[in-house]
């Protein structure tokens, strides 16, 4: 193979990645306007209000994915501190600073110049540079507790700690859920697991019981019945909604919960909008999509020789992977009520630019051996 010929293979896109992705953008574009149209109008008095600003997501997007593409993945390796550091600096900033605003009860971003974002999305992503490039540098030694474990385990619960904070105990279970994945798969040792295991889940009860707000959602997510007024509202009409969908939808645009019914429709709720607009066969599509995604980041990590990278890319595709299996997993009734996004369809700049970016990264990362 000629010089020529390598480069141009290095350059290509990897379009089982390109293709589900732009698919998945598409299709949130779509369901945002369909999802918030009344609500902007009623809001805003402009029912292009929130699909506008998801055109410029989808660009920005777009734009942080072509240029991650062609940034060496091994450049990460070296910023691996930097982010981390500017991750924990950004959380405090949350909760210390002028700049920080609240929603829905929950004091989870910052304003600069009218663009806001959610540093517990690129804490997660710093997260994951931090534990492919410590993984890879104690490769060695990473049996050994002091060294392989308790490291890894203390930043976590440093992160953990300021995401509580604001409070976000759904990114927190999903920060903890990738740190113990990409910790197993760097080769810790599985009994140190476990023991952090055995710490971690009686932290997790107590957290999740010393909230009056946090045990009605677990109440109302083992009955939802029983408080169809309060708690168990959310998820009694997303159910709704996947029910009146039926195998063929009721049509783009012709749902009926969004219309002030389902709370967040165009965010946390997507996922219900598309069940009742698009029926069984969309929501096929979409998890099809999302599983030839996974799937082929899976492959990627497999097959990549540089530790680091192959760590990196395992990271970003559990992330997503985690992500989507929770909110969907909340608006179908299978798990308590979180405030996650489901990537690439919801509403929201700082996850789809966090995700594009990392699907940028990920095609960088497969394309080491075309080199």
């Amino acid at each position: 193979m000629s010089q020529d010929n390598r480069k141009a293979i290095s350059f290509a896109y990897d379009v089982t990645l390109l293709f589900p992705v732009l698919f998945l953008v598409g299709i949130g574009i779509v369901m945002v306007y369909s999802s918030s149209s009344a609500l902007a109008m009623k809001k805003y008095g402009n029912d292009y209000y929130f699909l506008e600003k998801q055109l410029y997501f989808a660009m920005a997007g777009i734009i942080a994915l072509v240029i991650c593409r062609y940034i060496p993945f091994r450049v990460y390796h070296y910023l691996a501190y930097v982010f981390l550091s500017l991750a924990i600096i950004l959380l405090i900033a949350v909760q210390f600073s002028g700049i920080a605003y609240s929603a829905g009860g929950a004091q989870r971003w910052l304003r600069v110049m009218g663009v806001s974002f959610q540093p517990s999305e690129f804490a997660r992503f710093a997260m994951i540079i931090y534990l492919a490039y410590s993984l890879q540098k104690k490769r060695d030694n990473i049996r050994v507790f002091s060294i392989g474990f308790m490291p890894h385990v203390v930043v976590l619960a440093l992160l953990a700690v300021l995401i509580l904070m604001q409070p976000d105990f759904g990114s927190v279970a999903i920060l903890c859920a990738l740190t113990w994945i990409m910790l197993f798969a760097g080769g810790v040792k599985f009994l140190h697991l476990l023991s952090g295991l055995l710490v971690i889940l009686p932290a997790g009860y107590y957290v999740l019981f010393s909230s009056a707000y946090r045990i009605k959602r677990l109440m109302s997510y083992l009955d939802p019945w029983q408080y169809p007024a309060n708690e168990g509202y959310q998820i009694i009409h997303s159910l709704m909604a996947f029910g009146t969908g039926g195998i063929w939808g009721s049509g783009i645009g012709k749902g009926y919960q969004k219309l002030f019914y389902l709370p967040e429709p165009h965010t946390d709720f997507i996922f219900s909008v598309i069940g009742e607009e698009l029926g069984l066969w969309g929501v096929l599509i979409i998890l099809l999509l999302y599983l030839l995604l996974l799937w082929r980041g899976i492959i990627i990590a497999k097959n990549t020789e540089d530790l680091f990278g192959s760590l990196l890319a395992l990271g970003l595709t559990i992330a997503i992977g985690l992500q989507v299996s929770v909110n969907m997993g909340v608006t179908l009734g299978l798990l308590p009520t979180k405030g996650l996004t489901l990537p690439f369809l919801s509403y929201g700049g700082s996850s789809l630019l966090v995700n594009m970016a990392c699907i940028g990264i990920l095609m960088n990362v497969g394309a080491i051996k075309t080199k």
